[in-house]
């Protein structure tokens, strides 16, 4: 017996081709989605700032001068800049013994924004999950 030349239609959709392309952009956007994520989180008051409560242990200072240069107010000559990698390295030491130390960072108004950013960047990545912004009281 043979069958006429005439097919009938398939009714069903190939949905191969889709889950393909389903698991390609899955792909994409776990690759991409820890990129997105790049800032420096950091707690801000939501109020006028208050000072520090006296019973918290001594703050580490990250202080950033005019010309751009980093101060950290432990160790020897806190009157010198410090190199990143040495900045670095000094609270990292500090966080790791002693994790609940507040980390602060202090900018010159004259300073380039960029500049601040790359400090807090260098506390992140020695470990800091917070960081907070010094700032003079307004005298009224």
């Amino acid at each position: 017996m043979r069958r006429s030349g005439k097919r009938k239609p398939v009714s069903e959709i190939n949905v191969v081709p889709y889950i393909d392309v389903m698991l390609v952009l899955l792909i994409i956007f776990m690759i991409t989605a820890p990129l997105i994520q790049q800032g420096v989180e950091i707690d801000l008051p939501q109020a006028s700032a208050n000072p520090m409560p006296p019973e918290q242990r001594e703050p580490l200072v990250i202080s950033v001068s005019k010309d751009g240069d980093f101060y950290l107010n432990i160790g020897e000559n806190n009157d010198k800049p410090i190199e990143e990698q040495l900045l670095a390295n000094r609270v990292s030491a500090v966080i790791k013994n002693h994790p609940q130390t507040p980390v602060l960072v202090r900018g010159d108004k004259a300073v380039d924004y960029g500049r601040v950013t790359e400090a807090m960047v260098l506390l992140q990545s020695a470990g800091v999950e917070k960081v907070g912004l010094m700032t003079e009281s307004l005298e009224q």
